[in-house]
């Protein structure tokens, strides 16, 4: 493992801005290319997001082993024993979510869509909230977001999406009955979330924050609303999740964002060094993954549902280990 710092960096003790910009561009645009040109979004987007996939998506995962030895030193003081537990457990956890894929995949879809909602809504919260409810409230109302627009707008894609998952791990099929209530109940309920949260902060002194949030749910409801469930996913996978966890692992091992011309792309290469090796590993077996899935069904649906189930099984480790190693601070004392 790389040298790295065993003391907790500032970024953890305190809350510090990270560079949004970046991440508000690229959905800008994104969303711009699904109103003004549906039909060719795909084409448009496409190279843009399956070279992000890799340098963004899969990668963002691939430095969860700096997490410990940054927010628990003591933990990784013999390096040899802490391997072996992470490694352990890490795989031991992905283990477990395999099987609940292979005995119950209903369940299992549905705890990937709530893990998922939580872990992107949690990577969002605002570090300078003053309150530990506002920080949860924020978490689980931006993840209900992500689900509730394509659910309502989409409807039809996202239960083509939902059942072609379902399908791949032998599950019966969701009916359009059940997708239509759970988008009656759904989008009301964030909006209505929203709305509380918002005066909360007014009425706690927070009015920056309000704005800020307010405006960032205006951008990716237009990205949710102008793509389809699988482009708007995966622009906000990549350029706004996947990016801004990248930024501030950065900062975890040591790197301190700095707001510069090249500083962008100065932060992608020092976490692509970092990230390499498990990087390398991770590409390498999905590309094996796909080699086989591709001779036995070459088919979009097919291939991006067995996406969606190889990320469902590392989710957990990885969303636990940022829930209750990086965001600790944030939920446990306010």
């Amino acid at each position: 493992m790389a040298t790295l710092r065993l003391s907790p960096p500032p970024s953890l003790r305190q809350p510090t801005a990270r560079p949004q910009r970046y991440s508000y561009g690229v959905v800008l645009a994104a969303a711009a290319v699904g109103w003004l040109l549906p039909g060719w979004a795909a084409w448009v987007l496409g190279p843009a997001l399956l070279l992000g996939l890799v340098l963004l998506g899969v990668a963002h995962g691939a430095c969860d082993q700096y997490v410990v030895p940054a927010t628990h030193p003591a933990l990784a003081r013999n390096r040899a024993r802490y391997w072996v537990i992470f490694l352990g457990g890490y795989l031991g956890l992905a283990a477990a979510v395999g099987l609940l894929w292979w005995w119950w995949p209903a369940l299992a879809v549905a705890f990937f869509f709530g893990l998922s909602a939580w872990h992107w809504g949690s990577g969002d919260a605002p570090a300078a909230a003053r309150y530990r409810a506002q920080w949860l409230a924020h978490s689980l109302l931006r993840g209900g977001l992500i689900f509730a627009l394509p659910l309502w707008f989409w409807p039809a894609e996202t239960r083509a999406l939902t059942n072609d998952l379902l399908a791949l791990a032998g599950a019966a099929p969701v009916s359009t009955a059940a997708m239509q209530a759970a988008a009656q109940w759904l989008g009301p309920l964030v909006l209505a979330g929203h709305a509380l949260l918002w005066a909360s902060y007014c009425l706690t002194r927070q009015s920056a924050l309000a704005l800020t949030d307010m405006l960032e749910a205006l951008l990716l409801s237009c990205l949710l609303v102008a793509l389809p469930p699988v482009l708007s996913a995966s622009v906000y996978f990549v350029f706004w999740h996947s990016l801004q966890h990248v930024l501030r692992m950065n900062a975890v091992m040591g790197r301190p964002f700095a707001s510069n011309g090249r500083a962008l792309w100065a932060e992608l290469g020092f976490f692509l060094r970092r990230s390499a090796p498990l990087l390398a590993i991770s590409v390498g077996a999905l590309a094996v993954l796909y080699g086989l899935a591709w001779a036995r069904a070459a088919s979009g649906p097919a291939l991006i549902s067995l996406a969606l189930l190889v990320a469902s099984v590392v989710t957990l480790p990885h969303a636990l280990l940022v829930t209750l190693g990086l965001d600790v601070a944030r939920w446990r004392q306010r």
